[in-house]
Order: C-alpha cells, then sequence, then structure tokens
C-alpha cells in the first residue's frame, strides 16, 4: 500500500468522493480530480489508480440510467475513439512522467477554457456546433486521447453529446453508458502498461465505498447547492492546478 501521509490521503478520500459526485451530479468535477490525482502519485500511477475508481462510478451511473442510452451515437462515435485511443497508448509508451504532466496540465486548461464558453453563451454555443461528421471525428479522436492519457474526456465528450440535443435523461445516460464502454476497452491496456497491478487495484478496492458515497451525495444531495458558486470554484481549483501542471 501506498505511503501518502495526512495531506497526500486527504486529497485522495476527497478524489474518490468527488470521482462519485462527477458521474452522477457535476460533469465539470472530473477536471479538478485529475489535477489533484498528479499531485499525489506520479502521472502514469495516478491515470492507473483513476481508471478502477471511475469504472466503480460508472457502473452505479449505468444502474441508475440503464433505461436512457442513445446507443446508435455512441457506435457511431466509436471506431474514431479508438483512434484516440492508439493516439494516447503511443503517447504513454514514448513519454515520460515530466513531459506527460505538461501535455495533461494543458488538456485541463483546455477543458475549463471550453467549460468557460459553455457558461458564457449556453444555448447559443450547442447551435454553433457543426452537424458534420468532421466534427464527430474530431471529437471523437480527441475524446479518446484525453481519456488515455488523463481519464480528462469528460468536458469533450460532453460537449458532443449536448450538440446532439438529446432530452436531460437520455444525454446523462448516454455519456454513463459511453464512458463505461470506453473504460471498460482502457482496463486490459492499462495493465499490459503496467499503469494497474495488484497493489494499485487493492488501493482502489479498500476505498471504492468513497465513490459510492460520492456517487449518493451526487443524486441526493448536490441539487440542493448553489450549482454556479460551486462550478466556478471547481474551475478556479483546476485551473490553478493545470498552470501548475504545465509549468513545474
Amino acid at each position: 500500500m501506498f505511503e501518502l501521509g495526512l495531506l497526500g490521503w486527504t486529497v485522495v478520500v476527497l478524489v474518490f468522493i468527488l470521482t462519485g459526485i462527477n458521474k452522477t451530479g457535476l460533469p465539470t468535477l472530473g477536471i479538478l480530480t485529475v489535477t489533484m490525482m498528479m499531485f499525489v502519485f506520479p502521472v502514469k500511477t495516478a491515470v492507473g489508480i483513476m481508471l478502477p475508481m471511475l469504472l466503480t462510478a460508472d457502473i452505479f451511473a449505468v444502474i441508475y440510467y440503464r433505461r436512457n442510452a442513445h446507443w446508435r451515437l455512441i457506435f457511431k462515435l466509436l471506431p474514431w475513439v479508438l483512434v484516440g485511443l492508439a493516439a494516447g497508448y503511443v503517447t504513454l509508451q514514448l513519454l515520460n512522467g515530466d513531459l506527460l504532466r505538461k501535455i495533461i496540465g494543458f488538456i485541463v486548461l483546455l477543458l475549463i477554457v471550453l467549460q468557460l464558453l459553455r457558461n458564457r453563451f449556453g444555448t447559443r454555443f450547442n447551435e454553433m456546433l457543426p452537424e458534420s461528421r468532421i466534427f464527430a471525428a474530431l471529437m471523437g479522436i480527441l475524446g479518446g486521447f484525453t481519456t488515455m492519457v488523463g481519464n480528462a474526456a469528460g468536458e469533450v465528450m460532453s460537449i458532443y453529446f449536448l450538440a446532439k440535443k438529446l432530452p436531460q435523461k437520455e444525454f446523462v445516460g448516454t455519456v454513463a453508458w459511453f464512458f463505461f464502454t470506453v473504460n471498460i476497452i482502457k482496463l486490459p491496456i492499462f495493465i499490459h502498461l503496467g499503469m494497474i497491478t495488484a497493489t494499485t487495484f487493492k488501493f482502489d478496492l479498500a476505498l471504492a465505498p468513497l465513490v459510492i458515497i460520492g456517487a449518493f451525495i451526487g443524486v441526493n444531495v448536490l441539487p440542493r447547492l448553489p450549482k454556479r458558486i460551486f462550478e466556478g470554484a471547481i474551475l478556479l481549483a483546476a485551473a490553478i492546478g493545470g498552470v501548475l501542471l504545465l509549468f513545474t
């Protein structure tokens, strides 16, 4: 098991709880959890620990929204996502931890910019997005790459599925099933790369109940909180983390 110290354990506990909330209540949290884990573990170890944690939250989400997936959109996007996963696999094979940290820091800042644009333009943002195969291909490849190198594709894929103007429950269900499917595909790849080991799996297993607690909070408590203020604080914290990843 890892020796983390009080601060490290505090961050890890928060990340596991926030991951459950992320999957069921506030997608923006995914940007923050990525940055938090990078300050506790080496990059590849952090990404490897996060995947089973995300799958635990995915299982809760797909059970809760099991009847609301738009499978035609998922299958249409998957070939392009596989291209992005392949590019991410090559990147993980070739690059060292320091350069990966900078890439993930850049991705985090890019995702924050996308979220701010969505907040600024509201529904107009979705209306400006093109309805084309090129757009689907670009978003699929970008989503596959970002989820492979940092488990950080939530914002990218949310933008794509929002552009399809799905009803709210169908949107959440489609996103949940999409990430469950992609994360299952990633699992053997991460094991092959040595990013998931017996040690990291035991670590995830011991802390998995925290993800379920977070999922419960996301479904039952989060809707009562002032979302705009909460989300603003999350984006600010993630931006600080992204800058530190990029420049330290």
